[in-house]
C-alpha cells in the first residue's frame, strides 16, 4: 500500500510525496517548493526517484531542477513543462507511469492550462489532479476554453466516486462561498460547508476530497444539473460551465 505524505508548502499550496514501501521509490507530485520536498522526504528517511509534475506554473514545477540536482530523480511532466524546465519523460493522455508495481493513468484535464494532466492510481483509489479541481471549486481557465475545460470534468466525474482527489490547494473555504451563492438550494452542500469550517476552524486540511462527495456539492462538476443551468443560463453542460466559471472570477 502507498504512504501518502501531504505537506502545506508556499502560502496556500499542499505538497505530496508518495511513497512505496516495497520498492522504496518515492515521487514528488509537483514541486513548489525543493527546499520544503527535499526537508520533509528526509524526515521521512524517503529517496525520491521521481517527479511528476501535472503543469508548467512555476508553484508546481518550479522546484524540479533543485530536486534533481539533489536526488538525481527522473522527472516525468506534459511538455508543457519544458516552458521552465528539463523533463525526462514527456507523457499525455493515456499513458502510464509507475511507482513500483503500482501504475498510475495520465489523464488530460486541460484548460486552467492547456496540457494540464491528472495522474490517477486505480488501484489506490486516488487522484492527484493539481490545479484542474479543488474541493468545492475548479482552477482559472488561464489558457483553455470552456468546452475544452468541462471535458477534462468529465473525465475526473468519470472516475470511481470513492477516488480521493488531492488538489494542490487549501482554496475550500473561499471555494465554499462562491458554492452557496451559485447553488444555495443544495443541502448537500449545506453541510459539507459546515464541516469544512469546523476543520479549518481546528487548522486541519480540507484536502483530499472525495469525489463522491465533489459531484453532489461542487458547482463546476455538476454545470448539467438543471437547477444550476435554470440559474446561470446556458443552454449546454459547458456553456453553463462557462457562466459559473466567469462569475467565480468576479466574485
Amino acid at each position: 500500500m502507498l504512504e501518502i505524505h501531504q505537506f502545506p508548502c508556499l502560502s496556500d499550496n499542499y505538497g505530496f510525496l508518495v511513497h512505496d514501501p516495497v520498492s522504496q521509490e518515492t515521487v514528488c507530485i509537483d514541486t513548489p517548493d525543493a527546499d520544503a520536498y527535499l526537508r520533509e522526504a528526509a524526515a521521512k528517511g524517503w529517496q525520491i526517484t521521481q517527479i511528476w509534475n501535472t503543469h508548467w506554473h512555476p508553484d508546481h514545477a518550479g522546484g524540479n531542477a533543485a530536486i534533481k540536482a539533489a536526488t538525481g530523480c527522473t522527472i516525468i511532466a506534459p511538455a508543457e513543462v519544458e516552458r521552465i524546465s528539463a523533463i525526462d519523460r514527456v507523457v499525455s493522455d493515456g499513458d502510464t507511469v509507475m511507482l513500483g508495481d503500482h501504475e498510475a493513468r495520465v489523464i488530460d484535464v486541460g484548460g486552467h492550462t492547456n496540457g494540464h494532466i491528472a495522474y490517477h492510481l486505480p488501484e489506490d483509489e486516488t487522484a492527484f489532479v493539481g490545479d484542474s479541481v479543488f474541493a468545492l471549486g475548479c482552477g482559472r481557465m488561464f489558457e483553455g476554453t470552456a468546452d475544452q475545460f468541462w471535458a477534462s470534468l468529465e473525465r475526473l466525474r468519470g472516475l470511481p466516486p470513492r477516488t480521493m482527489l488531492y488538489c494542490a490547494h487549501e482554496y475550500t473555504q473561499s471555494n465554499a462561498k462562491f458554492a452557496l451563492h451559485a447553488d444555495p438550494n443544495n443541502a448537500d452542500l449545506q453541510a459539507y460547508v459546515r464541516e469544512i469550517e469546523e476543520r479549518r476552524g481546528r487548522n486541519e486540511p480540507t484536502v483530499p476530497t472525495k469525489l463522491e462527495r465533489e459531484l453532489v456539492t461542487n458547482p463546476f462538476l455538476r454545470a448539467d444539473n438543471d437547477d444550476l443551468r435554470e440559474r446561470w443560463g446556458g443552454n449546454s453542460p459547458h456553456e453553463t460551465f462557462a457562466a459559473l466559471r466567469k462569475a467565480k472570477d468576479e466574485f
